[in-house]
Formats: C-alpha cells, sequence, structure tokens
C-alpha cells in the first residue's frame, strides 16, 4: 500500500546511528546515504522509509498522533532493535512486551528517535 514514509530531522549523523541499528536488527538495509537524507529498506524494493532534512529549510518538527511502525520477523529483533535504538540515543517510550489490548500477540517497542520521531518496533506473530 505505501510507497515509502519519510521523517524529517535536524541532525542526519544522530539520525542514521539510530536508524542504522534498528534497522540492522529488522533485516533493512541503507539503500541510500546523502549528506541531507538516508533511506532504509528492502534492496530493490518498497516500502522504503526516508528521513531527511526538511526541503523548506525550517527546523524538523514531530507529529503529534504520528508513528513509524516497523514490523519484526520475531519478539528478539523487536527486542534488538529497542536495544539498538536506546544505544544509538533513542529514548524509551514503552519496552518490549506484549500489549494484548491490541490483540493476543502483539509484541512491540516503542522509542522515540534523536529528533523525537515516534518509532514502533512489532512482531504480530505468535512467540
Amino acid at each position: 500500500m505505501f510507497s515509502h514514509v519519510t521523517v524529517g530531522s535536524n541532525d542526519i549523523n544522530k539520525a542514521k546511528a539510530f536508524y542504522d541499528g534498528v534497522s540492522k536488527a529488522l533485516g533493512l538495509e541503507r539503500l541510500a546515504d546523502h549528506p541531507s537524507s538516508i533511506a532504509y529498506g528492502r534492496a530493490g524494493g518498497r516500502p522504503q522509509l526516508w528521513i531527511l532534512n526538511p526541503a523548506d529549510k525550517k527546523a524538523a518538527t514531530v507529529g503529534n498522533g504520528i508513528t513509524i511502525g516497523l514490523e519484526a520477523s520475531d519478539r528478539p529483533s523487536v527486542d534488538a532493535a529497542y536495544k539498538a535504538g536506546v544505544s544509538a540515543g533513542g529514548k524509551d517510550e514503552g519496552a518490549p512486551g506484549l500489549r494484548k489490548h491490541y490483540h493476543p500477540n502483539y509484541y512491540g517497542a516503542y522509542l522515540r528517535d534523536p529528533d523525537g520521531n515516534k518509532v514502533c518496533v512489532v512482531c504480530h506473530k505468535p512467540a
């Protein structure tokens, strides 16, 4: 359904450290690396996640109610992505665990990237 998702960053190098670690734990790779933008996904495929300096040259800001949801293949990958994100300057917004109020197998973790964008890493499969 999605071609790509784009979020703003005021510091691409901090964003790169955060998203490199999270993406590696999820089996994703950095597809583009430019001075003002980076992109992640699977080689040759979509959807893609782009992090960039805003084109209007104004400061990047976070949206209230917006969450980037990244799917993990299993629960240990959720744990690894969360750990990598926090280690790279991300802020905890909810440690890895079951959130049965979403559905019985929803195992997720929530972080804020270095710019404050909310990121969820989730596995929908049973343990």
